[in-house]
């Protein structure tokens, strides 16, 4: 079977080849005064952060608060109205092909090409990565994410919580560097999902990745993530660790604090921001 070929949106997200050097001495990620204005509306305003090696950061907010656009324009699918996105030390717009060729991204909500068998789908995109040694990589991703088995199964056929483990398998292909994981337990009954949760972790330990991890599953961002950025309507309302999260907005739970937070639109001065 021909695979089929790749639009430049793929190419936008999944990059070109791998394994550059590490740049130790400096975050992994660092977002300046980053806006993007569709019109009158900003959807992004102003935010700043930065994602050091090895740390998972947690992007939360509601839905419209800006966590899309923002992952957009770090994939360099989006371009900014304002401010800068500086990944690996260097400047994303001036090296982005570089840049795009040590990362990787995953959503629940994108699927690959349906035609394909699995493995047909990760030779794909690992030969777009030159991911070397790549028949030996796809099996090792495969028995991560415990899908070894559905190795010759047509993609198509994949159930939603199969087709968001084989977007993950295609996220690890290249060990990326730094890794954005959008909503990578959505579909997921608790046990697959519980088993989700300790690749991240494990990935993270083991390989120095750092990752910008979205989530609504806040029991997802209590373990897993080392920090948190909350948004609303396109700003960065509270920067901090979960403990520090709960204490600055008084709550019990980071869910309670979701809740405050999306029903909530004059929130975001009330007692500051803790920095990252």
């Amino acid at each position: 079977m021909c695979a089929p070929s790749i639009s430049p949106y793929a190419v936008a997200l999944f990059g070109g080849p791998v394994y550059g050097k590490r740049l130790m001495d400096s975050p992994v990620l660092q977002v300046t005064a980053l806006t993007k204005a569709f019109g009158e509306v900003r959807s992004v305003d102003g935010i700043s952060f930065e994602v050091d090696r090895g740390e998972i950061l947690g992007l939360l907010g509601a839905n419209g608060a800006g966590k899309t656009t923002a992952i957009n324009m770090i994939l360099g699918i989006v371009t900014p109205s304002g401010g800068a996105i500086r990944v690996f030390g260097q400047d994303l717009h001036s090296n982005r092909i570089k840049i795009l060729s040590r990362m990787n991204f995953c959503s629940t909500y994108t699927q690959l090409p349906g035609n394909l068998r699995v493995w047909q789908n990760l030779k794909v995109f690992g030969k777009i990565y030159r991911v070397p040694d790549l028949y030996r990589r796809i099996d090792e991703v495969l028995e991560l994410l415990e899908i070894s088995h559905l190795k010759n199964r047509i993609s198509g056929e994949l159930s939603a919580g199969e087709g968001t483990r084989l977007n993950l398998c295609k996220g690890l292909l290249n060990r990326p560097e730094l890794l954005l994981l959008d909503e990578p337990t959505a579909s997921l009954d608790p046990d697959i999902a519980d088993k989700v949760r300790k690749v991240v972790s494990r990935i993270r330990e083991e390989e120095g990745t750092s990752i910008l991890y979205t989530s609504h599953n806040m029991r997802d961002v209590e373990e897993v993530c080392d920090r948190i950025v909350f948004m609303h309507k396109g700003r960065i309302l509270f920067t901090g660790t979960s403990e520090e999260t709960l204490q600055h907005f008084q709550k019990d739970s980071l869910e309670d604090v979701f809740i405050q937070v999306a029903r909530s639109g004059d929130i975001e001065s009330q007692k500051g921001e803790v920095g990252p």
